[in-house]
């Protein structure tokens, strides 16, 4: 994931490499997969409180589209209504 992060950046193989490296030597192989662990879980985190920022969103629109449909239709209904009775 990172990795396609940083060629999304348009960073090359050796970038990418010097990148690693100074990880590595900042720090050290041991925390690596702790670093690696705490920062899929902070995605996994922000990930979940996007997607429910958006279902709030969703179900606060929801009573708003409902009414907009109810109005549409009772004036697509009276539409052809009055069609009908200028035929």
């Amino acid at each position: 994931m990172i990795l396609l992060t940083l060629l999304f950046l348009n960073l090359g193989g050796s970038e990418v490499m010097l990148i690693l490296l100074v990880i590595l030597l900042f720090f050290g192989s041991k925390n690596i997969p702790n670093l690696a662990r705490g920062l899929g879980k902070g995605m996994r985190e922000f990930r979940e409180a996007t997607d429910g920022i958006k279902r709030e969103i969703e179900n606060s629109a929801s009573p708003v589209t409902d009414e907009m449909k109810k109005a549409s239709d009772g004036i697509q209904q009276q539409i052809n209504e009055h069609k009908a009775a200028n035929n």
